[in-house]
């Protein structure tokens, strides 16, 4: 699915796969407007959704 084009050609930038719990790829560059302690919205989901992915799986065991 694509989730994000950009402005001005039309072109995909961020495409997803609805089916998987986080899959995501980009074609930006997000680890550029990254810092250790101001991640870029997109590492700080990707985590929170690794996080609720296994509490979920130990809930589950």
């Amino acid at each position: 699915m694509i989730s994000a084009r950009t402005p001005t050609e039309n072109l995909p930038e961020i495409m997803e796969l609805p089916s998987h719990p986080w899959f995501m790829g980009v074609q930006f560059h997000p680890e550029f407007t990254s810092t250790p302690r101001d991640g870029h919205p997109l590492f700080i989901g990707f985590i929170r959704a690794a996080l609720a992915h296994q509490a979920k799986r130990k809930e589950a065991a």
